[in-house]
């Protein structure tokens, strides 16, 4: 007899996709509905969203009150983020109402925001009800105990009710203790879907991203498939093309960020050399990746960095800053570089050290792929969330 897990996940597909969401589908879909049944309560936010489809493995049910969304989840109008504020009682009353008539075995909280609010109301009134955390956090952990201020008290009680704490990376591990975890942690990092990375494209497909965009053959492209958000510190690549004037720059993704990052390329004159080319659908991503040189994201604060793993399994070599959960998988010289935060000349180092040493890129490369197919793959990582979280939780 199947399981059933109600996930709660402040946004979801189709319309809003960044790691965590990723996450969840990918394990998700990997999962037998034999084994385990899930549903899921999301903001609904953009009016072109049903109230309820199913998406893979998963009964998708949204909440709130809806505008004409145009930007990513990071960049909402500004009556639609009452919905954020709303999500956790909206959810619990939703989460109540179908458990009238799923009798869930536990709920899944997607991060320790608004869903880690929505799943602790839930859980203060169904208390037989097992709750899993999921730790995917990507701030700072010292501006989200500050953002908290004070609903510091119930912001820990999502942490000392869980029944059962998985992170993404020992960083995060680390962040649920401090909160005073009472319960186990286990850490089982994001993954890629290899089949879809680290397939092969015809060359003439790859040179036609070149000549679409402009960019000259011999040119060295960095790229980042990042959200525009401060802490992705996207302004210190656009800084460092002032020394490598060779080097042109790919930017994947959207983001509250976009007009200022646009005004930086601006105001350097390297407009021409950053192409800003918005939201391109997962799918579409390793083929930008293969067309490019250098993977590089000098974030300031990382839980984990999907994007990174996902370069490295197209064969990428990655430039990385040494915070956070990224240090659980780069390791300087071996399966990445490491570059200074806050330092376009650093990160100008390092990419010239890739384009002039070819032997120690070729080895990084190998290195790191090889990493990714033995110990990211979300075949692995779905079957430890199955074994290692949930079956545990609800034998």
């Amino acid at each position: 007899m199947a399981k059933h897990i109600l996930i709660f996940s402040f946004v979801y597909y189709p319309r809003f996709i960044g790691g965590a969401e990723i996450a969840i589908k990918e394990v998700t879909d990997r999962i037998s509905p034999s084994d385990i049944e899930f549903d899921l309560i999301a903001l609904r936010l953009d009016n072109k969203l049903l109230k309820y489809e199913k998406i893979g493995n998963v009964n998708v049910y949204r909440i709130g009150f809806v505008g004409k969304q145009r930007d990513s989840a990071d960049s909402l109008s500004w009556y639609l983020h009452i919905n954020k504020y709303l999500y956790p009682f909206l959810a619990c009353i939703k989460a109540s109402r179908l458990y009238a008539k799923r009798e869930y075995d536990a709920i899944w909280a997607m991060m320790a925001n608004y869903s880690g609010f929505g799943a602790l109301f839930f859980k203060l009134f169904h208390k037989n009800v097992s709750f899993v955390l999921t730790l995917q956090e990507g701030d700072p952990i010292d501006y989200i105990k500050k953002r908290v201020g004070i609903f510091s008290p119930l912001f820990k009680m999502i942490f000392t009710r869980a029944d059962h704490i998985q992170t993404i990376s020992n960083y995060l591990a680390d962040f649920g203790r401090d909160m005073r975890a009472k319960c186990p942690i286990t850490v089982v990092p994001n993954g890629v879907d290899t089949d879809l990375f680290a397939r092969e494209y015809p060359k003439h497909e790859l040179e036609k991203i070149r000549k679409d965009l402009e960019i000259p053959n011999d040119a060295p492209v960095l790229i980042t498939t990042s959200r525009l958000v401060v802490k992705n510190a996207v302004d210190d690549v656009i800084k460092s093309l002032e020394y490598i004037p060779e080097a042109y720059f790919l930017v994947l993704g959207t983001g509250y960020e976009e007009k200022k990052l646009k005004k930086l390329a601006t105001d350097m004159s390297v407009l021409d050399r950053v192409k800003f080319l918005g939201f391109v659908p997962h799918g579409e991503m390793p083929k930008y990746l293969k067309a490019s040189d250098i993977f590089i994201r000098p974030s300031l604060s990382e839980g984990f960095g999907n994007s990174f793993i996902e370069a490295m399994a197209t064969r990428l070599p990655v430039i990385a800053t040494p915070v956070g959960g990224i240090v659980d998988f780069l390791r300087d010289k071996e399966t990445g570089l490491f570059c200074e935060a806050n330092s376009p000349e650093d990160i100008a180092r390092k990419v010239e050290i890739y384009l002039h040493d070819k032997n120690l890129r070729d080895e990084i490369i190998d290195n790191a792929f090889n990493m990714v197919m033995r110990e990211y793959d979300w075949k692995l990582v779905a079957k430890n969330m199955k074994e290692k979280v949930f079956d545990i939780l609800i034998p």
